[in-house]
């Protein structure tokens, strides 16, 4: 015989929901529902929760260093079939203030809103303003043989933190820490 689903019961396709934490609860969240998940026995309905992070480019103590910062302060990426248990075990952890979109009925994000979140901002694909340059960025050269000379951006190679630019004309591949936005 074929189980009724109430009628008051929230049944979802697999998605991924955007939840509301109290800034600065991020991570606490994330290990929180991680736990819950495991403990309850829930992989089978939320898989996965997320802190979309991206390494960013700081400029201290005089020296350019890559840090991480949250992409969207103060919410989650939950991966997730909605039912009323598993909203119940989102809803009600420590930090959460609710999901985006109606309190009952969470709104998922698309297809392709999901999927740009997830390679650009959590794969560390977007690399062209990680560094905070941007190609045609216009530069001054602040250090070695070209120091004062203005450049334009030609290339931006994140993970090396250089810069290929041009200089009347000439390609040249420098540190980061050699330039600056003008």
């Amino acid at each position: 015989m074929e189980k009724k689903v109430a009628e008051s019961e929230r049944i979802s396709e697999r998605a991924w929901y955007i939840v509301h934490t109290f800034s600065g609860y991020e991570k606490r969240v994330k290990a929180t529902l991680e736990a819950k998940i495991a403990a309850q026995g829930l992989e089978d309905v939320i898989f996965d929760v997320i802190v979309p992070m991206r390494d960013e480019s700081e400029f201290k103590d005089g020296r350019r260093r890559i840090v991480k910062k949250k992409v969207f302060p103060g919410y989650v990426l939950v991966d997730m079939i909605v039912n009323n248990n598993s909203w119940f075990v989102v809803r009600n952890t420590q930090g959460v203030t609710g999901f985006v979109g109606s309190e009952k009925d969470p709104i998922p994000l698309s297809e392709e809103e999901a999927e740009r979140i997830l390679t650009e901002l959590v794969d560390g694909r977007v690399a062209d303003d990680t560094l905070g340059f941007k190609v045609n960025d216009n530069v001054r050269i602040i250090g070695g043989i070209f120091e004062n000379r203005l450049a334009t951006v030609k290339g931006i190679d994140a993970e090396k933190q250089r810069l290929k630019v041009l200089v009347e004309d000439m390609p040249v591949d420098l540190d980061v820490s050699q330039v600056e936005k003008i």
